[in-house]
């Protein structure tokens, strides 16, 4: 019986991958990108890989607290989301192992490993839950 799976996203933050990857030549950002579309293609036959992109550059900051819309994200934070992953996986270690596999890990890019909730957590905040009684 195979075990049941989850989802899982995997969130690529680029703190000193950027400034590595433009140090880099155009030959060498082309091997690095056949790596990842190698590791993409492995994990999509797998059926472990649902969806996958990069994310834009630039965007915006919503903020009730400043109570406009402005420009971002912002060249000086400390990080910025380069992309995400969703996986199907049997659970976090194998989600981990998946990640470990990143071909940028090794120029910077750390990679967040995160469960996907069924729903969300805040809207069964209300709910009580019957403690289970058992009879010994």
């Amino acid at each position: 019986m195979e075990p049941e799976s989850a989802p899982f996203l995997l969130i690529f933050r680029e703190e000193s991958a950027s400034a590595v990857y433009k140090a880099m030549s155009p030959e060498q950002r082309q091997q690095l990108l056949q790596q990842w579309n190698d590791w993409c293609n492995i994990l999509t036959a797998q059926g472990k890989l649902q969806q996958g992109r990069p994310l834009a550059p630039g965007g915006w900051i919503v903020s009730s607290a400043a109570g406009h819309v402005v420009d971002g994200p912002f060249v000086e934070t400390k990080e910025a989301i380069g992309g995400f992953f969703l996986l199907t996986v049997a659970g976090l270690d194998e989600a981990v192992e998946i990640a470990k596999q990143c071909p940028s890990l090794r120029f910077g890019l750390t990679i967040e490993v995160r469960g996907v909730a069924g729903t969300c957590p805040s809207l069964h905040a209300q709910e009580q839950v019957e403690p289970l009684l058992v009879n010994a």
